[in-house]
C-alpha cells in the first residue's frame, strides 16, 4: 500500500522535527557509513586536537546550514521535482551532520552553541531564495556548493597531517558536494550576480571565525 502524500500540516510538523533535531544536537542517523571506517585515529597533542576540532566543528556548522538551506528551499518550491532533488541532497547532508558530529565526539569536542541561530538564518535565506524562483533557488545550491568545495579543500590544508580519520570525512564531503553543484546547475540552476555572491563568501567567513570557537 502507498503512504498517503503528506499534508501541509505533515509537512509544517516534519519542518519543525528537523529543526529542533538539528540545531539542538540530536544525533542524526547517517545512511552511509563514515569514510573514516576502520582508520586509525591519530595521537594527536593537545593544540593538534583542539585544532582539529574547531575545524571539524565549522564543518559541523556547515551542515547546520546546509540542512536549513536546503529545507528552507524545498518547503516552497514549485516544481516537485526541484524539491525532491534539494529533499536528497539534504539526506546526504545529513550523512556529512552525523559524519561531523561523530568526529566531534571523538576528538573531545563539541558542536557550536549557536547551531539554532546559525539553523534559522540559514533556513530564512534559502525560504528567500525559493520564493523568489526555482532557477535561483537552483542558482544559490551551486554557487553555495562551490564555495563549500572551496572551504573543504582548505581544510584538507589546514588539518593535521595524521589526522586520518577528520581527513576523509572532509574529502567525501568535498565530493559529495562538488555533485550537488553540478546536478543543480544541470537542474537549471541560473547564475548568482557577483555582489551575492561576495556577501555569501563574507558571510560565510564570519561564521568560519566564530564557529572555529564558540
Amino acid at each position: 500500500m502507498n503512504p498517503r502524500p503528506l499534508s501541509r500540516i505533515d509537512r509544517i510538523l516534519v519542518e519543525i522535527e528537523r529543526a529542533l533535531g538539528t540545531a539542538f544536537d540530536a544525533e542524526p542517523i547517517a545512511r552511509r557509513p563514515s569514510p573514516a571506517g576502520e582508520l586509525a585515529d591519530a595521537d594527536l597533542d593537545e593544540a593538534a586536537r583542539r585544532h582539529a576540532g574547531g575545524l571539524m566543528r565549522i564543518n559541523h556548522v556547515g551542515e547546520v546550514c546546509a540542512q536549513a538551506l536546503y529545507s528552507g528551499q524545498a518547503a516552497v518550491a514549485r516544481d516537485s521535482a526541484v524539491r525532491e532533488q534539494l529533499l536528497e541532497a539534504a539526506a546526504e547532508e545529513t550523512d556529512h551532520l552525523a559524519w561531523c558530529g561523530e568526529r566531534l565526539r571523538e576528538l573531545g569536542d563539541r558542536p557550536s552553541l549557536l547551531n539554532p541561530l546559525w539553523y534559522g538564518g540559514a533556513y530564512a535565506i534559502g525560504a528567500v531564495a525559493g520564493l523568489v524562483s526555482d532557477r535561483l533557488s537552483l542558482g544559490f545550491v551551486v554557487e553555495t556548493e562551490r564555495q563549500v568545495e572551496a572551504h573543504l579543500q582548505g581544510h584538507l590544508g589546514k588539518l593535521p597531517a595524521s589526522d586520518q580519520r577528520s581527513r576523509a570525512i572532509v574529502t567525501q564531503m568535498k565530493e559529495d558536494e562538488a555533485r550537488h553543484a553540478e546536478l543543480a546547475q544541470a537542474a537549471g540552476g541560473v547564475a548568482l550576480p557577483a555582489p551575492v555572491r561576495g556577501a555569501m563568501r563574507l558571510a560565510a567567513n564570519v561564521m568560519r571565525a566564530v564557529a572555529y570557537r564558540i
